[in-house]
């Protein structure tokens, strides 16, 4: 932990225009606050900064990122010679276009401040950046739920957790990365009790009224699977079980469907979709499932019977291992946000 009496640590924020205003100024405003403004508001007497914060860019020219925000680097990367911690903000991608050949400057400075001993830490998609980089090769990663295919297919060595918010079973090596766009809030307080202690970082959650997404990242994930358009048999099936969700024997049924044995319609259906039939059958139900939990009043056994399970019990279980909540607490959650004044 950083003595009190020494000089605050040093944050670098890396920017570029990809990013989301939201995250970067969030960042800059409780970590640049971090151990101020608690005392400030409780006795009228600002504290001392734990960190200096600064925002790093490729060059130190103003420029504009998401929304049209201008953004005013402090510094460019060739100015930092060293920081203690670097915070990867999300950089937008495109769900199916890796960002391969891009961030070439970034990538050649997060290696050397990581190999200089630095913490690299990433939101989002920041760690897309990581990944290109190869610094998470052979890793588990926390990252955005809608990459999960894309890793899958550009980065397989990287571990994606697309159920965490915060992913720490990297930190020996130096390495966390957050989830979706608003876990730079647990990152935040990450940093500031690893670096200041949990003191600091309760009094910093008062001031912000932050609180944790205690079930993760899988109750907001949403399964999404693309047609493709490379095997027309398959996709015919794709089409096909969208609209009978509530077949008894789906997969046998696609199978008969298109003409194919067993083993064969299911080696070429993982190839074409990257699921096993019975597994993306699982994922649709799912997802109609949450659908019809979020906006219906049906009884819970109801809805799973309308989703093809005809076993509750089933259905239950089934749904907690897919969202990490059960369907009447998932019910509970889902429909309080959708309704005017329910959060």
């Amino acid at each position: 932990m950083h003595a009190p009496d020494q000089p605050p640590l040093h944050i670098s924020l890396l920017a570029a225009p990809e990013t989301s205003p939201s995250v970067l100024y969030g960042l800059v405003d409780v970590l640049g606050t971090a151990g101020a403004i608690y005392p400030e508001i409780t006795t009228g007497k600002p504290g001392r900064p734990l960190f200096d914060v600064n925002v790093v860019a490729v060059a130190a020219t103003p420029f504009r990122c998401g929304l049209g925000m201008m953004i005013e680097p402090d510094c460019a990367l060739a100015d930092v010679a060293s920081t203690d911690c670097v915070v990867v903000c999300d950089m937008y991608q495109p769900v199916h276009e890796p960002p391969h050949g891009r961030y070439g400057a970034e990538i050649e400075w997060l290696r050397r401040i990581h190999a200089d001993g630095a913490l690299l830490t990433s939101v989002c998609s920041g760690s897309l950046i990581l990944a290109e980089a190869g610094l998470l090769d052979g890793r588990e990663a926390a990252g955005h739920w809608c990459y999960r295919e894309l890793i899958r297919r550009h980065y397989p060595r990287v571990r994606l957790r697309d159920d965490l918010v915060l992913c720490l079973s990297e930190e020996g090596e130096r390495i966390v990365t957050a989830g979706a766009v608003s876990a730079w809030q647990e990152l935040a307080m990450y940093l500031i009790a690893r670096f200041a202690g949990r003191e600091q970082a309760l009094q910093t959650a008062k001031v912000f009224l932050f609180t944790e997404h205690a079930e993760g990242q899988l109750p907001y994930a949403v399964t999404v699977v693309q047609p493709q358009t490379a095997d027309a048999v398959i996709a015919d099936s794709q089409a096909w079980i969208a609209d009978n969700l509530d077949c008894a024997n789906p997969v046998t049924c696609m199978s008969e469907r298109a003409g194919l044995k067993p083993r064969t319609f299911a080696r070429r259906f993982r190839a074409a979709t990257g699921y096993r039939p019975m597994a993306y059958v699982h994922a649709l139900r799912i997802e109609d499932a949450k659908r019809q939990l979020e906006a219906a009043t049906l009884p819970v056994d109801e809805v799973g019977h309308a989703v093809g399970y005809e076993d509750p019990t089933s259905f239950r279980r089934l749904f907690r291992r897919k969202t990490g909540m059960t369907p009447s607490a998932y019910r509970r959650k889902f429909s309080r946000l959708a309704a005017p004044g329910g959060v």
